[in-house]
C-alpha cells in the first residue's frame, strides 16, 4: 500500500463538498509531478486530504477507488489523468501546516519541501504520524 497527500482549496473544493458526493473525480491536474503520482496510486491506497491556501491543514483521510485514467475535463489528450477517491474519515482536529512544520519528524515530508506540489507521496511513519496528530487526545 502507497500512502499519498492531495490538496485542493476548501472554497473550491473541501471536504464538505467531498463527503456530500461521496466520491470524487480528483482530475484538473496540470503538473507532470503531480500527473506522475496520480499515475502510481493503486487501488486502496490511503490518501490524506489537505486543505490549502486558506487554514492549510490535513482534515480527513481518504482511499483510491479507481486507478488513473484519461481525465475527462481534456477530451482528446492523453497527457493527463485522474482517479477517483472516497472518504473515509474526517480527522478529529485538522493537523495544521504549522503544526506540520513545527514537528521535527515531519522535517522531510513532501508538503513542505515541494509545496507548491497538489499531489505528492507521503512516508508511511509520516501518515501514520499526522493521523495520530489529527486525533483530540494527542498534544498540540
Amino acid at each position: 500500500m502507497n500512502y499519498w497527500l492531495v490538496k485542493s482549496e476548501p472554497d473550491t473544493y473541501g471536504w464538505h463538498h467531498f463527503i456530500q458526493q461521496g466520491r470524487a473525480i480528483w482530475d484538473g491536474v496540470r503538473n507532470y509531478q503531480a500527473r506522475n503520482n496520480l499515475k502510481a496510486m493503486q487501488l486502496g491506497d490511503q490518501v490524506l486530504f489537505y486543505h490549502s491556501v486558506t487554514k492549510p491543514g490535513v482534515v480527513g483521510l481518504a482511499n483510491v477507488v479507481r486507478e488513473f485514467y484519461p481525465d475527462p475535463t481534456v477530451p482528446d489528450d492523453l497527457r493527463w489523468v485522474a482517479v477517483e477517491l472516497e472518504p473515509v474519515m474526517l480527522l478529529e482536529k485538522p493537523v495544521t501546516l504549522a503544526h506540520i512544520k513545527n514537528e521535527p519528524l515531519l522535517a522531510n515530508i513532501s508538503l513542505i519541501k515541494q509545496s507548491r506540489l497538489s499531489v505528492m507521496p507521503v512516508r508511511l511513519d509520516e501518515f501514520e504520524l499526522i493521523l495520530k496528530m489529527g486525533q483530540k487526545n494527542s498534544e498540540e
